[in-house]
């Protein structure tokens, strides 16, 4: 009897533990515990602290309330200006709402990753390279907004800030933006080199413009220059003289006595003869109104003797090599002596002309 007694305390002990067990329920601070009386959710949800619920028909369901970190896996995509990139990025996100999230979501955080990758490759899309690069900023808000749309309100979950982390560019690309970094910084170097030297133009403009008015501050630059110059140590000193120091010290120099007597003249050379006859000889000199003035020699008329008709003699007749009666006179082979002698006599030539004049010409 006595036995039973304390078999039924025994186990009566162990399901009021069991009982006790099931029924209390710990809340972290972080968390959110949601109650589901058969299946139907209790308001509001348990806070931190130890909770009680229903041994039978209450399930409690804990929701971190913590801010999650989320990377999200490389997308590779063509920019708007058809460049090939690979960005990742990491979003971090909280529950705002533990029963929309658990309710209306059946795993929120695979939820939250698939849409932070399909934003990621739209945003690539919609921006270019350089913004990609240098405009993280806008980038970082565009693909925030897109992602934290449709989950705060029907899910519960805020998106509180996204970031890239790193974009990789071909190689191809990579060398091209490396070339134009160098071309664009060696600009600037010319640039500011040209404007120094414009600078200093100006400066030495203005400092010459000090030395000229004043010639002691030359000298005093360069005994400067060779006391700078001799801190080296050197055993060979090469200093130049400008002329302005020179002109200095003629202007300071004492002029040369006048001499007592005046030197005697210089001895006549002939070059005054010889500038006249040179002055003669040109054209132009003090003989040509003489030369121009002088008269013309005249020259006599030749007299041009008068011919008749019959002075001119025939045309030669040709001649015909089958006819054995041509006469010697005919035209035959010519320069003969028969043609020489039958001819006509012609007048005499220049030579044999006593006035000189040319025979007439033949028709």
């Amino acid at each position: 009897m006595v036995a039973a007694l304390v078999v039924i305390l025994v186990l009566i002990v162990i399901g009021g533990l069991v009982t006790v067990g099931r029924s209390l329920r710990v809340v972290q601070q972080y968390e959110q515990g949601i109650v589901f009386r058969f299946g139907k959710i209790l308001y509001p949800p348990r806070g931190a602290g130890l909770t009680i619920i229903r041994p039978v028909g209450d399930r409690m369901q804990k929701v971190n309330m913590q801010i999650v970190a989320m990377a999200v896996p490389a997308q590779e995509g063509i920019t708007k200006d058809n460049v090939t990139v690979r960005v990742d990025a990491v979003v971090y996100f909280r529950v705002v709402d533990p029963i929309k999230a658990v309710v209306n979501v059946q795993n929120y955080m695979f939820a939250v990753s698939q849409q932070a990758q399909t934003s990621l490759r739209s945003v690539i899309g919609q921006s270019e390279m350089d913004q990609l690069l240098a405009d993280r900023d806008t980038v970082n808000r565009e693909l925030r907004r897109i992602i934290d749309e449709p989950t705060e309100g029907p899910w519960g979950i805020r998106v509180e800030r996204v970031e890239l982390k790193d974009v990789n560019l071909p190689e191809q690309m990579k060398r091209s933006m490396s070339r134009q970094a160098e071309a664009e910084r060696e600009r600037r170097a010319r640039i500011i080199s040209a404007d120094g030297e414009y600078q200093a133009s100006k400066r030495l403009a203005a400092a010459a413009n000090v030395m000229a008015r004043d010639p002691a501050a030359l000298q005093l630059r360069l005994l400067q220059t060779v006391v700078e110059v001799a801190a080296e140590k050197n055993s060979t000193l090469v200093m130049p003289v400008p002329v302005e120091l020179l002109r200095f010290f003629e202007r300071y120099a004492p002029a040369p006595p006048p001499p007592a007597t005046p030197p005697p003249p210089l001895e006549d050379t002939g070059d005054a003869e010889l500038a006249a006859a040179e002055a003669a000889a040109e054209v132009g000199g003090p003989d040509a109104p003489a030369i121009a003035d002088a008269p013309l020699p005249e020259i006599a008329t030749a007299p041009v003797p008068e011919l008749d008709e019959s002075a001119i003699p025939p045309p030669p007749e040709p001649a015909d090599s089958e006819s054995p009666s041509a006469p010697d006179g005919a035209a035959g082979a010519p320069g003969g002596p028969a043609a020489a002698q039958d001819g006509p006599a012609a007048p005499e030539g220049p030579a044999g002309a006593p006035d000189g004049t040319a025979p007439p010409a033949r028709p």
